[in-house]
């Protein structure tokens, strides 16, 4: 009887054993493919973050390459090729202006396109009054502390906004502004 009741409780036994196996593995797997996701996307982010840098770093090279065009400029009331406009341009809703990038001046830094375009910050090409035609920026005077001198206008320079595309392996666009000063 002994015998009998091992045999019965051996083949009742049987399929429990392998379904609890093959309900660890399915776990197990699942762990697995859940952890190699979470490292190929922490690898993803790394990598654009890395595309990122390396493309604000170019564009460095776009605004300085500008900065030296705009101090060579010989005349600001005259649009220069297809890089340099005496007034503002017209702009989408994110301040970039509507102006050809592709027909930009380019600087190749590594894998990067880099493109700017110059803006003057005036509304109109022949400034006659600075102060109310153009965005300038003025440096404050020390004056006068004697009673009835009147104070002195500081002196003033125009800004130039330059607007810069990095265009980066996968086809990915960084945009970047800067407002410079001539003189």
């Amino acid at each position: 009887m002994n015998r009998l009741s091992t045999t019965l409780r051996a083949e009742g036994q049987r399929g429990v054993t392998i379904v609890v196996v093959l309900l660890l593995m399915v776990v197990m797997i699942l762990g697995g493919l859940a952890l190699a996701r979470m490292t190929e996307i922490g690898t993803l982010a790394s990598g654009n973050s890395t595309y990122r840098e390396a493309s604000l770093q170019a564009s460095e090279v776009g605004v300085n390459t500008a900065y030296a065009a705009v101090r060579a400029l010989a005349s600001e009331e005259a649009n220069t090729g297809n890089w340099y406009w005496a007034t503002m341009q017209a702009a989408d809703g994110a301040g970039i202006p509507n102006v050809d990038f592709a027909a930009a001046p380019e600087v190749v830094v590594g894998n990067y396109s880099v493109r700017y375009v110059v803006e003057r910050m005036c509304t109109v090409a022949l400034v006659t009054n600075t102060l109310r035609e153009c965005l300038v920026k003025q440096v404050p005077q020390t004056a006068s502390a004697r009673v009835g001198n009147e104070p002195l206008d500081p002196p003033n320079s125009r800004q130039f906004r330059i607007t810069v595309r990095v265009t980066g392996p996968k086809d990915t666009e960084t945009w970047v502004q800067s407002l410079v000063t001539k003189g």
